[in-house]
């Protein structure tokens, strides 16, 4: 029998690793898309369409990944899945160091999008497969928390250069890479792999009611994370504006320590759940602890860039589930479909950033920043609550289990 794996296991601590690389990449690219476009010789309404065609060509990326990288997770194992991740998400970095036309570059940040995309829902399938159920959620709390300062190193590289931080990245990855030798597959896993049990049938998600809402409700409780950095964070200028903060706002500042906020709100949040013994009261609480962030950024006014700063943070900190967003997901299928869940779950929210964003952008028009923005939070926080009031509690459920996919009742 298979001895039980501490917290920090090599499984959880290269689980983190990769989660690390995954943001270092994702907001490296916001940190220094205009400079490296402006290297390229684009300028003006050129260089913003360009901006949004590359966003749109790595959320691609990431959502398609999220599929193929899932199914492939759970019919070939979480170990083949965090081996390919990394060595394409790698080569296409150290690529993308060497690029000089728009062309080349969507391409890669194409292909850079679907290698890191199966990075956190399988490192987090393979830690909630691998460790006793008692340790399971300060586990994924390691791995997510951990991972986030991945956002911090990218917001200080950025600044050495776009080429030169875009090699860093795929050599992170590398090391990485080798990093994941020592590891082995989950013994969950290695139960069901060598059976005759269907495994990663992606469409099957969408055959039952019940499982489709499920898996729908486990993809929008992470929706109000993704507002707060795709809208309230990634735009901060706009907010500045309009709020009257005294200085000029960098944004690699505000992503710094908004991430740096996610990190200790997912410590927070691990470890309230791990008192209350409950994903959902955890949850619930820091939904509510969201609403009071979103609320005092719309409403300061006049403040020092330092209060600014700070304002992140507590953005971050108040909206950090994340952590337990995806171990809830982790933990509502079986584990023939597991890595199939756990791995487009998250990508499906931040491909919602695209609507979120446009929404945000359509509406502003004729609401502007404050009650377009508002608008929007209001309707992902809805969302989310509906979410995870409907849904189980998971906290204390072994994982062991299979999910029927050929019939419409109910999975254990």
């Amino acid at each position: 029998m298979e001895k039980p794996k501490g917290v920090f296991s090599l499984i959880v601590i290269v689980a983190a690793l990769g989660y690390f690389v995954d943001l270092y990449d994702l907001v490296l690219f916001g940190v220094v898309r205009d400079a490296s476009l402006k290297s390229l010789g684009l300028s003006g309404q050129v260089l913003r369409e360009a901006s949004i065609s590359l966003f749109n060509f790595q959320m691609a990326g990431f959502l398609i990944g999220g599929i193929v990288w899932g199914i492939f997770g759970d019919i070939k194992g979480r170990l083949s899945v965090l081996f390919g991740t990394i060595i394409l998400y790698s080569a296409a970095n150290i690529a993308n160091g060497f690029v000089n036309d728009l062309t080349s570059y969507s391409i890669l940040r194409f292909i850079a999008g679907i290698g890191l995309a199966g990075e956190l829902g399988v490192g987090i399938t393979l830690v909630s497969e691998s460790l006793p159920i008692k340790k399971r959620t300060l586990g994924t709390m390691l791995v997510v928390a951990f991972g986030a300062l991945g956002a911090v190193l990218a917001a200080q590289v950025g600044n050495m250069g776009w080429r030169t931080a875009y090699f860093v990245g795929g050599g992170l990855g590398f090391v990485l890479l080798f990093l994941r030798i020592g590891t082995h597959e989950s013994a969950i896993y290695k139960n069901i792999s060598n059976s005759n049990v269907s495994k990663g049938s992606f469409h099957q998600l969408f055959t039952s009611k019940e499982r489709f809402l499920k898996y729908l409700g486990c993809i929008c409780i992470g929706l109000p994370v993704w507002f707060a950095l795709g809208v309230l964070t990634f735009n901060a200028n706009d907010f500045a504006a309009v709020i009257g903060v005294k200085g000029t706002v960098v944004i690699g500042k505000c992503i710094m320590f908004s991430y740096l906020g996610l990190t200790t709100g997912d410590i927070c949040c691990g470890l309230l759940s791990y008192v209350l013994k409950s994903r959902r009261k955890a949850i619930l609480i820091f939904l509510s602890t969201s609403i009071i962030s979103f609320t005092w950024y719309m409403l300061v006014r006049d403040i020092s860039l330092g209060y600014f700063y700070f304002l992140m943070f507590m953005l971050g900190t108040l909206t950090g589930y994340w952590a337990i967003f995806v171990t809830i997901a982790a933990e509502q299928f079986g584990t023939n479909l597991r890595a199939t869940v756990t791995t487009t779950v998250p990508n499906f929210v931040r491909g919602a950033t695209v609507p979120i964003t446009l929404s945000y952008v359509a509406l502003q028009k004729n609401l502007g920043v404050l009650y377009s923005a508002s608008i929007v939070g209001a309707v992902c926080l809805g969302l989310a609550l509906i979410s995870i009031i409907s849904i189980k509690e998971t906290f204390f459920k072994d994982l062991d289990y299979i999910e029927e996919l050929n019939k419409s009742t109910k999975s254990k």
